[in-house]
């Protein structure tokens, strides 16, 4: 299910992850082999996201 994006944060291992609208956190990698998201290790790269819409793997798992 599809989800915007609220902000963004840092897990308490270092890892960026999305906020979403559902309240769920989504990380977005960006070390291979995960998908390069370039964007994702500057402020204004995740500035520029905030309101764009992503998969949301929890809102998923529950709409059975």
């Amino acid at each position: 299910m599809q989800r915007a994006v609220a902000s963004f944060y840092q897990d308490e291992e270092g890892h960026w992850a999305a906020q979403l609208e559902c309240g769920h956190g989504q990380h977005v990698r960006h070390d291979p082999p995960w998908m390069v998201r370039e964007w994702v290790m500057s402020e204004e790269g995740r500035a520029a996201r905030i309101g764009s819409w992503m998969e949301c793997k929890k809102c998923d798992e529950g709409a059975e």
